[in-house]
């Protein structure tokens, strides 16, 4: 068919999705290449397809020594020797993985090993890279031989540039990812999240199987479309598939029965078959709609996950603690939830510090109603989960991102500060979580005993749903400050505090008012969301409770 045909079993390829057309790839600016990859340009001509993967690898900055096609002619002999190629056992790295087959003939899938023992050879600093086999097995299809393949591999596993990352090669980098995924599913994929929690003992293990969905079990044609799209833009695009698989598998599934004992063999069913019910241009169309984080940004938050495994240990693979251990029977003791709505909560909050145990810092039952004592117990804690019953039996409450001794820096004003990552919730009487809002002057505080000086402007609104766009040297307020050292400009107003009140503004239009003797709060909900009130408009405080993480 062409001269990249070597490997290719096309009696199991759709050679009708192929186009003979004489294409040349021209454009050398990014936007222009962008466009075309994400419309499919080079998808249905697989010699103009292999050109442009062969142009975009070579393209990567790479380390100064970076093996090449010789290399491989040289060791491979000495590697695999006399051994049937079908055979042979794979490194510990690809963590026993299935290698994908991806319409390659019995030349092409023992290929896979080869280049794979090979790599094994020339990497010895790759730990954990289960991605791997679906990556030889789909770029064989694009090379002449074995040695091409194996160089193009090396490039993209040897890139230097710090700003790209392209593939995880240690457990560390590998299930950092998982918890950033997971942390994005929480904001971008709240329904799906939901049936997630309710279905699964252990979510983090259902989002540790993100990169398996696209890198094993996504067909063929699928892959080869991401493939095109990540050569170009980068790990962010497999977020986006992946988010928008999630998507899709919530909206097809909802409301049917499980179909396997597991959640996680039926997403990968789900995966498997999911020509039956979406095509590739709709996964892309799907996955590029979602308005996700600047590339920085979530580079950021995957340096606070892999920051959190390093500070709990968790640098090579290991028996997961689940939120059941995190959140344990024996261990926990509320006056408000029940263990099973704790875990509940620890679901919702971000994934490295659902790594910690909940530590009680602070109950009105204990320490009495006092807001001073409030702070005094809370400060030197970040994050932390507000608690709150009232008189009427409802039970809400917030996650906290930043710590309460934040409020000083407004010296007797009430001072705004926290991150994106702050929530409220409600428990009882029914489960929701609400998206985050940003507090810019909240109307509460002039709907009872007024703070002085609480605000420089003269309107006083709850700003909802979605943040004003930033100027592009920003950072999300999503990502807390504290953690990266950054000018205290990025940082959003979602809390504030003063010897007078406490005001959480926690999303969807809801916002939470409490006096300064923890008798009392209120609440703010704005109609145009379509969603109940966190609890009654004005309540009465039954129990309060502040809890932290322990390590």
């Amino acid at each position: 068919m062409d001269e990249y045909n070597r490997f290719v079993d096309w009696d199991k390829m759709d050679v009708t999705a192929q186009s003979q057309d004489a294409k040349e790839l021209t454009c050398t600016e990014f936007q222009e290449l962008k466009q075309l990859a994400r419309q499919g340009y080079w998808a249905k001509n697989h010699s103009l397809r292999a050109k442009v993967y062969h142009k975009l690898i070579s393209n990567i900055p790479c380390r100064t020594v970076t093996p090449d096609a010789n290399v491989y002619r040289d060791i491979v002999v000495k590697i695999v020797g006399k051994r049937n190629s079908s055979s042979l056992p794979l490194p510990e790295f690809v963590d026993n993985c299935l290698v994908p087959t991806y319409c390659l003939n019995a030349e092409g899938i023992g290929a896979v090993r080869k280049i794979i023992l090979c790599i094994a050879n020339q990497f010895p600093d790759i730990s954990f890279c289960p991605a791997l086999p679906s990556v030889i097995a789909l770029l064989l299809h694009y090379s002449k031989d074995e040695a091409e393949c194996f160089e193009q591999v090396c490039r993209i596993l040897a890139c230097n540039d710090p700003s790209k990352r392209l593939i995880d090669q240690t457990f560390l980098a590998f299930e950092s990812s998982c918890m950033t995924f997971g942390d994005l599913v929480n904001k971008y994929c709240q329904a799906a999240h939901k049936l997630m929690v309710a279905v699964s003992e252990d979510v983090l293990e259902v989002y540790s199987d993100w990169q398996r969905w696209l890198f094993g079990e996504l067909p063929l044609v699928y892959i080869a479309r991401v493939f095109d799209v990540f050569l170009v833009e980068g790990y962010k695009v497999l977020y986006r598939v992946a988010l928008a698989l999630l998507k899709f598998f919530h909206k097809v599934r909802a409301g049917q029965p499980m179909e396997s004992e597991s959640v996680q063999q039926d997403i990968r069913a789900f995966v498997r078959d999911i020509a039956k019910s979406v095509s590739p241009e709709r996964l892309l169309e799907k996955a590029f709609a979602i308005r996700l984080f600047s590339r920085k940004e979530i580079q950021l938050l995957q340096m606070a996950n892999e920051k959190a495994l390093q500070q709990k240990g968790i640098t090579v693979k290991q028996k997961r603690q689940n939120v059941h251990l995190a959140v344990h029977a024996e261990n926990f003791k509320s006056e408000i939830v029940s263990v099973k709505e704790m875990r509940d909560i620890w679901s919702w909050i971000p994934e490295r510090f659902a790594l910690c145990q909940p530590l009680l810092l602070f109950t009105t039952l204990e320490h009495g109603c006092s807001l001073s004592r409030f702070y005094s117990h809370s400060e030197g804690h970040e994050p932390t989960i507000l608690l709150i019953k009232t008189t009427a039996k409802e039970v809400c409450g917030a996650y906290l991102s930043t710590d309460w001794s934040e409020r000083r820096r407004g010296g007797n004003k009430l001072s705004f500060f926290g991150t994106g990552e702050c929530f409220v919730f409600r428990l009882q009487p029914e489960v929701e979580r609400y998206e985050w809002v940003i507090i810019k002057h909240p109307e509460l505080a002039t709907a009872g005993s007024e703070p002085e000086n609480h605000a420089p402007s003269a309107s006083s609104t709850l700003s909802s749903g979605s943040v004003a766009p930033d100027p592009s040297d920003r950072l999300s307020p999503f990502l807390s400050a504290r953690h990266f050292n950054l000018p205290s400009k990025t940082a959003s107003m979602f809390m504030a505090g003063s010897s007078e009140c406490i005001i959480i503004g926690g999303g969807d239009g809801q916002a939470l008012y409490l006096d300064a003797d923890l008798n009392h709060g209120r609440t703010s909900h704005c109609n145009t969301f379509n969603n109940q009130p966190l609890c009654s408009e004005s309540f009465q405080i039954s129990v309060l409770e502040v809890w932290g993480f322990r390590d």
